[in-house]
C-alpha cells in the first residue's frame, strides 16, 4: 500500500440514458480522461438508471498542472454486444478549479452534454470527486493482471437495513456491486477482501443517499423519486395506501434526482381524434361513433361452428379445435374432449392492423392427439385485400360457410366446412371487448378474463334505520337482580349497540335510532338481541330474533312508518328446534321496532368534496339528467416500471374510471410503459357539481409467475380527478395529466394520463335550476345523520361495494375500489393538516392584503390615492344609495377582468397545494402507519409529543379568540364596575349625539377623522383599543 496524492472520481450513478440496444435499454459503462490517463468502470446490463458506486484513481502532480485551462472529462458509453463496439451516450466536462479535498467532498449531478451537434443524448450522472492523499491505491481494484482479456461483469449483490436514528424507521434495501476485475480473483484471501469492500461501498452508498434525502430539505422545485422496498420489511404489516413493489425489483427500477417541475402540469395535446373511413368518392367520411379517441384498425375474425369433420385415423373420434394465423401471430379456440363432428365456439380474434406481418389469414382445423402430433383437418385462406370492412353502426357482418381445403396447399376440398366471419373493424366493434387480442397471446388460463375491458355497476345501496323503542318482560337468568339492559343490531359485518336504558327495569325504553347499509340484492338478515350487562365483562343474551331484509317498508320521505312488536326467541331456542319444543315456551319476551329502508337518502360511498352522484337511492325521486359526460382514455406515457421481466422494467397497465353507479375499466396492455387503450365511455350526468376520477394501475393477476400470485395485490400508478363545472359546456379537452403517488419515500411522478373529455349540457335550463338547489336530498337537511355516523357509514358502504365488485368477473379487486373511492382521506395527517392550514391562509391572505391597503391609505403612504379615496367615501356619505350598487358594479368589473386570465385545462393535483414537495420523511412515515400504529413505541411517543407542541399551539390560539370573545361580553356584565360604568355612559351619550346630528355629519366626520394626515396621529395605540385591552377574561379563572 502506498500513501500518495491521487485525484479520486467516485462515479455512483446515473439516470435516465438514451436506449441504446434497440430492446429500449442500453448496457452503460462510464470512461474518466484525467490528463490521457484513462480509467472505466464496469458495465451495468440492461438498465438506463444504473448504479456503478465504484472509484477511479489517477496520479494528481500539483507542480504541473494548471487549474485554469485543464478538466475531466467523464463519458458514458452503452457496449455493444455480440459484435464488439460501443455506442456514446453523452459525457460531462469538469474544470480542474471545482475539485476540492476530501473533506469537502459532496454528491453532485450533472447533466449529460453532446459531443456533436446531433448527437441525441439525455440524461444524468451523480458524481463525487476529492483529492486524496490517503486514499490506497487498491482499494476498490486488485493487483493489475497481464493480458488477461475483459469478460462479462459479474453482478455481486449485497443489501444489508440500518436503522435511522433521526426516525427510528428502517432504510430501503440498497444494491451494490463489486468492480468488474474482482472476478478474476480466485484465491481465498482475496475472496475475503472482496466482501469487505462490498460492505464498505454499501456503507458509502447508505451514507450518500441518508445524506441526500435527510439533512438537505426537499426545494419546492425539486422532487425526490424512489422507487424501492427492503425484503426484510415483507413480513411487516403492509402499511395502508402504499404502493405495492414486486420483491423482484432491483437496481434498475431506483431512481434518484431532481425533475422538472412543467413535469407536474396538465399540457394540452393535439391529436387526430375521431373515426376517418377511406373513402373512393368523397375522400375521408367522419363517424359519430368514439370521436374522443384515436381510430384503431382491427382484422376480427370471428370462428362460429364446423360440420361434418372426419373422424381421426387411428382414434376413429375427432377432439376439434381452431388454430387462426395471421404471420407470427396465433390464436386458438379450446378443443372438444368428447366425440363431435359439429363442434361450436363462437369466439372471435382480434389482430392490430399495426401489426400485421402477412398478406394472407389462415384458419386450421385441427384435431387434438394426446399422444403425438395434431392432425391437420384442414385451412381457410383469406387474402387480406380482399376482406371487408365494416363501417359502425352497420349490422354486424353475417358468418359464412367455408369448404375446408387440403393443408398441403395442392388445392384439393377435403371433408368438412368451418363458419367463419373476417372482417375489418375499429375498437368501436361490439366485438372488441369479448375478443382474444394479439398483443396479449402470452396470457392464459384465469389471465384472460382479467385483461378484458368490463363496464361495472355499483350496487344499489340502502339505508336501513332500526329505530328501539321499548321493550317488555326481559327477565334475567338471575330472578333476584333488575337487568341492565341493551340491545345489539346486527347486518352482515356490522354491529351496532344502543345505550344501557338508565333505568333497571323489565320494562326497558330507549327510543335510539342505529342506522346501516345494506345492498340489494338483500343477503344479509338483521338480528336483533336484547343483552342483559351482568358485569362489565360479560353480557348475557336474554332474546334474539332474526328478521329478513324484504318485510320492511320504504320510506321515500320523512313521514314516519308504522311499528311493530316482535316477540323475542329465547337464548338457546330457535326455528331449527322442532314446534313441540318451541311451543313449551308459552312466555315470551316482546321489544317494540320501527324498522324502514330509507330512500330519500344518499348513500354515500366516497367523500363528498369530491362526490360523482347525488340521487337518492329510490329511483322514483330521481331528476331528469342535464348533461351528458363522454370520456376517451387514449392512454399514457412515461409509466414507471413496476416489476421486472427478462431482466427489464415492465408495466402491465389499465386503466379505471368512475362516475356515479358505474364504473369502467380498460382493457390491459400488456409490458409497455406506453399503453394505447383509446376506449370511449359514456356517462348521464344529473348534476353538474360532481367529479369523475380515473385510476391507473399495474394488473398482477395474468396466471404467470412474473404477474405475482393469488395474493398479491394490483400496485397503483396514479389518479386524476376532474370536476365537471369546471368544463365549458361541447367543449373537447384533449390534455395529458401527470400521475402523481405520494410514497413512504416521498412524491414519485409515475407517468403521464392522456384523456380527451367533453361535457355536453341538454338544457341550459336545468343546469341553472341545479345551482339554487341543494346538493343532498332534502331527507339529509331533515333529519341528518352526525359526523360520526357520516364516517362510518361511508366506511361500510365502502365496503359493501368492494366486496360486490370483487365477486363480478374480471373483478374490479378491493385495493383498486379504495384507492378510487379513498378510504383512508378521513385520517390523520401531518401534511394534510399543513396543507389544510396553509390553504386557510391562502383565503385569509385577500383580507390581511385588504387591511395593509387601508392601513396605507390611512397613513397616505401613496398621497394620490389617499386623497381619491377620501373624495370617493365623500361621495358615498352624501349619496349612501349609491354604496351597494358600487360594490357590485365593481364585482362584475372584477369577474370580466379575471375571465382573460381564467383557467384553459381542467384542474389537476396540485403537489403545493397538497404540501408533498416539502414533507419530511418521518411525517410521510406517520402518514402510511396503519391504523391502529404498527411503529415502535419510541418512535410512537416522539410523533405524540411533536403532536402535542402542534396542539399547544392551536390551544393557545384558540385561547385568545375566547379572551377577545370574554372582553365583549364583559362591557355589560359588570365583572370590571368601573370599565361598565364607563361603557354605559358612553352608550348614553352617544344615543344623544347620534338622536341630536345628521347620520350623514357623523359618517363623513368618523371617516375623515380614520383617514387622517400622519401628522395628526399618535403612534401610541388609540383609546378605544386601550380600553378595550384592559377589559377582563376568564383566563384567570382557568385551572
Amino acid at each position: 500500500m502506498r500513501n500518495i496524492r491521487k485525484l479520486v472520481v467516485h462515479v455512483v450513478d446515473a439516470q435516465y440514458l438514451m436506449p441504446r440496444d434497440g430492446q429500449g435499454s442500453a448496457s452503460p459503462f462510464v470512461e474518466v480522461d484525467f490528463l490521457n490517463q484513462l480509467s472505466k468502470t464496469r458495465t451495468v446490463p440492461k438498465s438506463l438508471n444504473p448504479v456503478w458506486n465504484q472509484k477511479l484513481y489517477f496520479d494528481y502532480d500539483q507542480s504541473v498542472i494548471s487549474h485554469h485551462n485543464q478538466h475531466i472529462e467523464v463519458s458514458v458509453y452503452h457496449e455493444r454486444r455480440p459484435v464488439p463496439g460501443r455506442s456514446f451516450l453523452g459525457r460531462v466536462k469538469i474544470p480542474l478549479c471545482n475539485i476540492v479535498y476530501q473533506d469537502d467532498q459532496v454528491y453532485q449531478r450533472f447533466t449529460l452534454d453532446k459531443k456533436w451537434l446531433l448527437s441525441s443524448v439525455k440524461g444524468e450522472i451523480g458524481l463525487k470527486f476529492y483529492i486524496s492523499s490517503s486514499e490506497q491505491d487498491q482499494t476498490f481494484s486488485p493487483p493489475p493482471l497481464p493480458t488477461k482479456p475483459y469478460t462479462s461483469p459479474t453482478k455481486v449483490s449485497a443489501s444489508r437495513t440500518e436503522e435511522d436514528t433521526a426516525g427510528s424507521e428502517t432504510e430501503d434495501s440498497r444494491e451494490s456491486f463489486a468492480s468488474a476485475d474482482q472476478e478474476d480473483l480466485t484465491d481465498s484471501s482475496s475472496e475475503c477482501v472482496e466482501i469487505k469492500k462490498i460492505e464498505e461501498v454499501n456503507e458509502l452508498v447508505q451514507n450518500l443517499h441518508r445524506q441526500e434525502v435527510l439533512s438537505r430539505p426537499a426545494p419546492m422545485h425539486s422532487i425526490r423519486l424512489r422507487f424501492r422496498e427492503n425484503p426484510h420489511e415483507a413480513k411487516k404489516p403492509q402499511s395502508r395506501g402504499a404502493n405495492q413493489i414486486h420483491p423482484q425489483n432491483t437496481n434498475h427500477l431506483q431512481s434518484y434526482g431532481d425533475t422538472d417541475l412543467d413535469d407536474f402540469k396538465v399540457k394540452d395535446m393535439n391529436l387526430d381524434l375521431g373515426e376517418r373511413w377511406p373513402n373512393p368518392n368523397v375522400g375521408e367520411r367522419f363517424t359519430g361513433t368514439y370521436d374522443l379517441v384515436e381510430q384503431m384498425f382491427y382484422l376480427y375474425v370471428r370462428v362460429v361452428r364446423a360440420k361434418e369433420l372426419p373422424p381421426g385415423s387411428i382414434t376413429g373420434r375427432c377432439d376439434p379445435y381452431v388454430e387462426v394465423k395471421l404471420g407470427n401471430y396465433k390464436g386458438r379456440t379450446k378443443h372438444f374432449d368428447r366425440k363431435t363432428t359439429l363442434p361450436e365456439w363462437n369466439q372471435v380474434f382480434a389482430f392490430t392492423k399495426e401489426r400485421i406481418q402477412s398478406s394472407v389469414l389462415e384458419v386450421y382445423v385441427k384435431d387434438k392427439d394426446t399422444l403425438g402430433r395434431d392432425d391437420i383437418l384442414g385451412k381457410v385462406v383469406f387474402d387480406l385485400n380482399e376482406i371487408p370492412t365494416r363501417v359502425p353502426p352497420n349490422s354486424p357482418l353475417a358468418p359464412q360457410w367455408y369448404r375446408l381445403e387440403d393443408w398441403r396447399g395442392e388445392g384439393k376440398v377435403v371433408r368438412g366446412e368451418i363458419m367463419l366471419a373476417v372482417w375489418m373493424g375499429t375498437q368501436a366493434d361490439e366485438a372488441f371487448p369479448e375478443a382474444w387480442h394479439a398483443d396479449s397471446a402470452s396470457v392464459h388460463g384465469e389471465g384472460v378474463f382479467n385483461i378484458r375491458s368490463k363496464v361495472y355497476v355499483s350496487p344499489k345501496l340502502w339505508y336501513l334505520r332500526v329505530n328501539v323503542i321499548e321493550a317488555q318482560d326481559m327477565i334475567p337468568s338471575d330472578r333476584n337482580r333488575l337487568p341492565d339492559v341493551f340491545v345489539k343490531a346486527n347486518v352482515g359485518m356490522q354491529t351496532l349497540k344502543t345505550n344501557i336504558c338508565p333505568m333497571k327495569t323489565t320494562n326497558p325504553l330507549w327510543n335510539e335510532d342505529l342506522v346501516f347499509v345494506v345492498a340489494e340484492p338483500f343477503e344479509e338478515q338483521l338480528v336483533i338481541s336484547v343483552e342483559d350487562r351482568v358485569h362489565t365483562s360479560k353480557d348475557e343474551v336474554i332474546g334474539k330474533i332474526s328478521l329478513p331484509m324484504n318485510v320492511f317498508e320504504k320510506r321515500l320521505d320523512h313521514r314516519p312508518v308504522q311499528s311493530r312488536w316482535f316477540n323475542l326467541d329465547k337464548y338457546g331456542t330457535g326455528v331449527l328446534e322442532p314446534d313441540s319444543r318451541r311451543k313449551e315456551h308459552k312466555f315470551s319476551s316482546r321489544i317494540h321496532l320501527r324498522i324502514c329502508l330509507e330512500g330519500g337518502y344518499h348513500v354515500m360511498d366516497e367523500s363528498t368534496m369530491y362526490i360523482s352522484d347525488t340521487r337518492p337511492t329510490a329511483r322514483q325521486l330521481w331528476k331528469q339528467p342535464v348533461g351528458m359526460l363522454e370520456i376517451g382514455i387514449l392512454g399514457a406515457k412515461g409509466l414507471v416500471p413496476m416489476k421486472l421481466k427478462d431482466g427489464r422494467g415492465s408495466t402491465n397497465a389499465y386503466c379505471v374510471a368512475k362516475y356515479g353507479q358505474k364504473w369502467v375499466r380498460t382493457r390491459t396492455i400488456l409490458d409497455t410503459l406506453s399503453p394505447r387503450w383509446n376506449e370511449q365511455y359514456t356517462w348521464e350526468v344529473y348534476d353538474p357539481c360532481t367529479v369523475i376520477t380515473l385510476g391507473v394501475f399495474d394488473n398482477s393477476h395474468l396466471g404467470s409467475a412474473h404477474s405475482g400470485t393469488a395474493d398479491s395485490k394490483d400496485a397503483r400508478i396514479g389518479k386524476v380527478r376532474i370536476r365537471l363545472s369546471t368544463l365549458e359546456a361541447h367543449k373537447i379537452y384533449t390534455h395529458s395529466f401527470p400521475l402523481l403517488v405520494l410514497q413512504p419515500h416521498g412524491l414519485k411522478k409515475t407517468g403521464d394520463l392522456q384523456i380527451s373529455v367533453r361535457f355536453t349540457t341538454l338544457s341550459l335550463a336545468n343546469i341553472i335550476y341545479n345551482y339554487g338547489h341543494p346538493l343532498l336530498p332534502k331527507m339529509h337537511y331533515l333529519f341528518p345523520f352526525t359526523v360520526n355516523q357520516v364516517d362510518g357509514l361511508r366506511y361500510q358502504a365502502m365496503n359493501i361495494v368492494a366486496t360486490r365488485l370483487g365477486r363480478a368477473e374480471p373483478p374490479l379487486r378491493k385495493e383498486v375500489v379504495e384507492y378510487m373511492l379513498d378510504v383512508d382521506s378521513h385520517l390523520w395527517s401531518m401534511r394534510r393538516s399543513k396543507a389544510n392550514f396553509f390553504r386557510i391562509m391562502s383565503l385569509l391572505s385577500g383580507y390581511f392584503l385588504v387591511g395593509k391597503w387601508l392601513e396605507d391609505v390611512c397613513n397616505w403612504r401613496y398621497p394620490v390615492t389617499s386623497v381619491l379615496v377620501n373624495v370617493l367615501f365623500f361621495i358615498l356619505v352624501m349619496y349612501p344609495e349609491l354604496i351597494l350598487p358600487t360594490m357590485f358594479l365593481y364585482m362584475f368589473f372584477i369577474g370580466l377582468w379575471n375571465f382573460r386570465s381564467r383557467p384553459r385545462h381542467p384542474p389537476h393535483m396540485d403537489m403545493k397545494l397538497s404540501w408533498a414537495e416539502a414533507v419530511g420523511p418521518d411525517e410521510l412515515d406517520e402518514e402510511f402507519d396503519t391504523f391502529p400504529t404498527s411503529r415502535s413505541q419510541e418512535l410512537v411517543r416522539l410523533r405524540y409529543d411533536r403532536l402535542r407542541s402542534v396542539a399547544g399551539r392551536i390551544q393557545t390560539v384558540v385561547g385568545d379568540i375566547a379572551a377577545q370573545g370574554e372582553r365583549i361580553q364583559s362591557l355589560l356584565s359588570w365583572r370590571d364596575p368601573r370599565a361598565t360604568s364607563l361603557f354605559i355612559l358612553f352608550c348614553l351619550a352617544a344615543s344623544v349625539v347620534l338622536y341630536a346630528m345628521p347620520f350623514k355629519a357623523i359618517s363623513l366626520a368618523s371617516g375623515l377623522y380614520c383617514l387622517r394626515h400622519p401628522k395628526f396621529r399618535s403612534k401610541l395605540p388609540s383609546l378605544p383599543s386601550n380600553f378595550f385591552k384592559r377589559l377582563p377574561s376568564r383566563t384567570d379563572s382557568l385551572l
